[in-house]
């Protein structure tokens, strides 16, 4: 993995995002420059590496999918009211709002331009369907996600179908894109799509534990900021489903106005999660999806030591700690 980043680094340093005006295209590159794990180009080099070794091919779609992740935190971070992000200044924060807003959708176009660049052009007309169809549903997704922040009434199932559409379709996708680039049957590209779509909401989840009771300097960004913007994460549904009635209209009238202590509301929100087992539940929830992911990873044709390198990245993603 440490490998296929560095060749993937290489890429992306080879290949900046640049023009004129500068005040459009430097922010677009300033994101992609000031870090990120880099977790979807190198499972698209994975998922075609299993079928391929001549990976350099699918480096174009890796930076696409790479790109296209960029644009969503330039405008999720706007929408967030975020002013950190990788322990740096967000887009919008360090320029300005329309900047942020135009430099976003430029990276969009960017990415539709790198699948196309993709050398077999007799796959790209499935490439950019199944890009369209994660695109759409990011969007779907964080809209979801901005809905639910007004209402007390969102379900655990409910918040699944949202990270689903928000996060995981995307790992999926780098899976799915990558193993469709590399020629693989409809059953494995299938296969592929399921382990990202399983390990994506473990994912997410893993995300929301470490954004309530992470450290600051691990995951790069303020701590407690999802109930300081009153996210219903798993975590908040979980609570509500658990607490007393008291505990519970406490809580909802707490998660549903801004406040102007937001220390205080961090804290208070965590006491309750722990005196309630909350992380306890999230990890067993995790943990399913994880167990489903690496099912479907067993399932594909490929010699087991071919896999190897996927397996170690997805069990990084559920239990890394930023």
């Amino acid at each position: 993995m440490h490998e296929l980043r560095t060749l993937f680094e290489k890429y992306r340093k080879e290949h900046p995002i640049q023009g004129e005006p500068a005040n459009l295209y430097t922010p677009a590159n300033y994101i992609l420059e000031i870090g990120g794990k880099r977790f979807r180009p190198i499972l698209t080099m994975l998922a075609y590496q299993l079928y391929r070794k001549d990976w350099e091919r699918v480096l174009p779609i890796a930076y696409a999918l790479e790109i296209f992740h960029n644009f969503s935190l330039v405008h999720d971070d706007i929408m967030d009211a975020a002013d950190v992000r990788r322990g740096f200044p967000t887009v919008h924060t360090k320029w300005d709002l329309n900047t942020g807003i135009l430099s976003g959708d430029l990276m969009l176009i960017m990415a539709y331009e790198y699948i196309a660049q993709f050398e077999d052009s007799t796959k790209i007309p499935r490439l950019l369907k199944v890009f369209n169809r994660v695109a759409k549903g990011v969007c779907e997704g964080q809209q979801m996600d901005i809905d639910f922040e007004n209402r007390g009434d969102v379900t655990i199932p409910e918040y699944i179908k949202m990270i689903e559409l928000k996060t995981s379709v995307l790992l999926a996708t780098c899976l799915e894109m990558g193993a469709i680039a590399a020629g693989a049957s409809d059953e494995e590209v299938a296969h592929c799509y399921e382990v990202g779509r399983n390990i994506g909401i473990a994912f997410q989840i893993q995300d929301d534990l470490l954004d309530t009771f992470g450290t600051a300097d691990k995951i790069g960004k303020k701590v407690g900021g999802d109930i300081v913007q009153n996210k219903k994460t798993i975590l908040i549904l979980r609570a509500l489903e658990m607490a007393g009635a008291e505990e519970r209209a406490w809580l909802l009238d707490l998660m549903c106005k801004p406040t102007s202590n937001e220390a205080e509301k961090i804290e208070a929100v965590k006491a309750l999660l722990l005196q309630l087992k909350v992380p306890d539940f999230a990890q067993a929830k995790k943990n399913e999806f994880r167990a489903t992911a690496f099912q479907h990873l067993d399932e594909l044709q490929v010699p087991e030591e071919k896999k190897t390198s996927l397996r170690a990245l997805m069990e990084n993603l559920v239990t890394r700690e930023y």
